[in-house]
């Protein structure tokens, strides 16, 4: 399970603007250079317009975050180049501290923490908490919700808030199916809440583990009476400790009125697939093995050529002297149908008597040669979700030869509580975030495929892989060492953060090229290359210039409204762009504006990076959008919940920072 990952939308494809992306960059030239027009010098000047930049390619996703903020740090690390014909007397980054970030206390930190939670989940720990749950959270509403609430709260103020609500979506799934309650009334509680407790410690969120490093770079910029401090691991637990609370509530008091009542729309066992189907989706479908004889007219085609025509999906072949067909690169849609093959399809009974009259096949009573492949304990239907940040958003099934690739054969797509199935061409619809594949795979594919970052498995209770359960107590030690070493001595984040991390390969725990794929090489990258842009705003002024603008319009108000302000502002630009782009954007502006308005700014950086959680109001954030399609929710579904708990929010957070500082 990875640890801190940023949150990443959807991109368009890489060279092609869209309408909208073009009018929005005629707009943004145009304020740019009115902007250029007001700034009282040339540095600022080009910052501002580098600010401009990266707000627009983070809001309108013309490449992805990643790619963006590494654009943008070669950029400052150019103008050292090209300085005199920019107007300026030097870089505005020195580029020997253009790459410290990839150095920082911040990116280290959460390298080291996503290997540490990867650890954690490979123990099997994960598992147990959520039995635990089933066990005690009875088929109540009001009971279930604030136990797996809580848990996921917990668990998100120290991994990854999205691997922790991926971590249990399979289980609320079987609690769905068990309890009668539909899914729709508990993934949205579990969703929030998990967002909402990556505000309970400083390593629970991407914005508060980079706080300090931004703090220590608006220092340089500072005079020594108005240094700030750093925050420590619980500083903010109070504030987390009341917004997770608040969620609960919430949703324990007002759910029934602001959560949709939607039909469950997940399985949570491959054990019985095909009753599943049925009552979730209405349709008998059947497993059955064919034969193909010599006289059928069916001999020559492609599989491609049949199955959306007559909505069969064949999931298993094999060929007279040749072994089966079953799995990944088996099966493809180019395979060519020869005399005597026999095919294993999966279909409706109306569909397939069709099928096997138009061609004339002969329908085995029973399985018999992929009676061991295709059993239950060997294969089956599964469901498995995409979510934000995948590489297949943008691209079909028939892309990425997806029965071949994966071993997936795709017979539904859920998708904005409509699903459609094989005969709708639903394997040339390009993906979307949080859409809910209904697929037949081998469950040595699907266990694969558990961990491919492109995809989350939502269904359980199939063989797997065995998790190493005799590595609790070495995980649990070198967590709590770790921890120890952050609470009771004052040794930097990130050594005391890695020392938990290697311990867990040392151990034996995980494998180092698990460490390594545990690790989201795009968030570090993300981070990495945006703290020298935070560094240009502080040091060229920019950000002083824009709190000076600022301050002039709220500067004579309360500071408790000058703080509400920058904390909704902050919301509103982490549902546009990334909660780190808007981090290292705003801090440098709330300092400068806190010491202008007599504040302490670092309780106004603080507000920064806790309101760049709050992004509940539509699905751009990474959980939102993975509990999006498994519950069957739509947009009006967020903003209905999600507005409230947006106000909310902002009114506890603020009324519990003036009560503690």
């Amino acid at each position: 399970m990875n640890k801190l990952a940023d949150e990443e939308q959807t991109i368009s494809k890489p060279g092609i603007l869209s309408p909208k992306q073009i009018v929005a960059a005629v707009i943004f030239a145009a304020l740019t250079l009115y902007l250029a027009t007001q700034v009282p010098s040339v540095e600022i000047a080009w910052v501002s317009a580098i600010l401009m930049l990266t707000i627009y390619l983070f809001a309108f996703e013309v490449v992805s975050v990643d790619v963006a903020a590494a654009t943008v740090m070669v950029l400052l690390g150019l103008t050292s180049l090209l300085a005199p014909v920019m107007g300026l007397e030097q870089g505005l980054v020195d580029n020997k501290h253009l790459f410290d970030g990839f150095s920082s206390n911040a990116v280290i930190s959460i390298i080291a923490v996503m290997i540490i939670g990867a650890g954690l989940d490979k123990t099997g720990l994960m598992s147990k908490v959520a039995a635990f749950i089933l066990k005690v959270g009875g088929t109540t509403e009001g009971r279930i919700i604030p136990i797996i609430s809580a848990t996921v709260g917990f668990i998100s103020s120290f991994m990854q808030n999205v691997g922790a609500a991926a971590l249990f979506l399979p289980v609320v799934s079987r609690i769905s199916a068990r309890s009668g309650l539909p899914m729709s009334r508990l993934l949205m509680p579990m969703g929030f809440t998990a967002i909402l407790g990556g505000t309970m410690t400083m390593v629970g969120s991407s914005p508060l583990i980079l706080l300090n490093d931004l703090i220590l770079t608006s220092n340089k910029a500072l005079p020594s009476d108005q240094q700030m401090d750093t925050w420590g691991l619980f500083s903010v637990t109070p504030i987390g400790l009341a917004l997770v609370t608040t969620g609960i509530l919430y949703f324990v008091l007002a759910g029934r009125f602001v959560l949709p009542a939607t039909k469950s729309e997940s399985s949570t066992s491959g054990s019985d697939p095909m009753q599943y189907f049925h009552d979730v989706y209405g349709v008998d479908y059947q497993l059955s093995e064919l034969v193909v004889p010599n006289e059928s007219d069916l001999i020559g085609s492609l599989l491609d050529d049949v199955e959306t025509s007559y909505r069969v999906r064949v999931i298993a072949s094999k060929r007279s002297g040749e072994e089966s067909r079953v799995g990944p690169s088996t099966i493809a849609r180019d395979t060519e149908i020869l005399p005597g093959m026999v095919l294993g399809v999966v279909a409706d009974p109306n569909d397939l008597a069709h099928f096997i009259e138009k061609y004339r096949l002969k329908k085995r009573s029973e399985l018999r040669t992929f009676a061991e492949s295709l059993s239950s304990a060997k294969s089956g239907i599964a469901e498995v979700v995409i979510p934000p940040g995948s590489k297949l958003i943008g691209k079909s099934a028939r892309d990425v030869w997806m029965r071949k690739t994966y071993g997936l054969a795709m017979i539904g797509l859920h998708r904005d509580g409509e699903t459609m199935r094989e005969g709708d061409d639903i394997r040339s619809m390009p993906f979307h975030p949080g859409d809910t594949l209904v697929v037949h795979t081998a469950w040595d594919a699907l266990a694969r495929i558990e961990k491919n970052r492109d995809f989350v498995v939502v269904t359980t209770e199939y063989p797997r892989e065995e998790l190493r359960p005799n590595k609790v107590l070495p995980a649990a030690i070198f967590f709590a060492i770790a921890l120890g070493m952050v609470l009771f001595t004052d040794i930097r984040l990130s050594v005391a953060l890695l020392t938990g991390a290697i311990g867990m390969v040392l151990s034996g725990v995980m494998k180092i090229e698990e460490a390594y794929d545990a690790v989201s090489w795009k968030t570090v990258f993300l981070l990495a290359s945006l703290i020298p842009l935070g560094l240009a705003v502080e040091t060229t002024g920019t950000a002083k210039w824009i709190a000076d603008q600022v301050l002039s319009v709220v500067g004579t108000m309360p500071i408790w409204v000058i703080q509400a302000s920058v904390a909704a502002l902050a919301t509103f630009f982490t549902l546009v762009m990334s909660n780190v782009g808007a981090t290292v954007l705003l801090v440098p502006l709330a300092v400068n504006i806190a010491i202008g308005a007599g504040a302490n700014p670092a309780v106004f950086a603080l507000t920064v990076a806790i309101a760049t959680s709050n992004s509940f109001l539509i699905p751009t954030h990474q959980v939102n959008a993975l509990i999006m399609g498994p519950a069957g929710y739509r947009v009006p579904d967020f903003m209905k919940a999600g507005g409230i708990m947006t106000v909310l929010f902002l009114v506890v957070m603020l009324t519990v920072m003036n009560l503690i500082f």
